[in-house]
C-alpha cells in the first residue's frame, strides 16, 4: 500500500519533465509488482509446489534489492524537490518522498527478517 502511494503520488504530476522523478517511478513501479506477485505466490502456497527454488535465498535477494534501490530512489526523489521546480507538484512530491523513504524502511525490516530466515535454513 505504502509503495502505491509512492508511486500514484508522483504519476499525478508532470514527473516525466524531470529525469529524477522517472527513475522513482521505475523503482516504484518495478518492486511494488514483484511484491504483489510474490505475495500472490505465497498467499497461494504455490511456493510449495516448486521445492527447486530457494525461497528463502529469493526473499533475501528480492527485499536486499528493493531495501537498496528503494533507498536510493527515495534519496533521489527527496533532493529532487523544491518549491521553484513546480509549486502546483510539491506537495505530491514531497510526500511521495515521504512514503519512500516509510517503505524503504519496511523492506529494510524485511531483509532483516529475511536474514534470519536464510541463515536458519544455511545452518541446518
Amino acid at each position: 500500500v505504502l509503495g502505491l502511494l509512492v508511486w500514484t503520488l508522483i504519476a499525478g504530476t508532470e514527473y516525466f519533465l524531470y529525469p529524477a522523478f522517472g527513475w522513482v517511478m521505475f523503482v516504484a513501479v518495478f518492486y511494488w509488482v514483484l511484491t504483489v506477485f510474490f505475495l500472490i505466490i505465497y498467499m497461494t502456497m504455490t511456493y510449495t509446489r516448486i521445492p527447486q527454488v530457494p525461497w528463502t535465498t529469493v526473499g533475501l535477494c528480492f527485499n536486499g534489492s528493493a531495501f537498496i534501490l528503494y533507498l536510493i530512489a527515495a534519496i533521489v526523489d527527496a533532493s529532487s524537490v523544491t518549491k521553484e521546480l513546480d509549486s502546483h507538484n510539491y506537495n505530491s512530491w514531497a510526500a511521495s518522498s515521504f512514503f519512500a523513504f516509510v517503505v524503504t524502511s519496511c523492506y529494510a525490516g524485511n531483509t532483516y527478517f529475511s536474514f534470519i530466515s536464510w541463515r536458519s535454513q544455511t545452518l541446518q
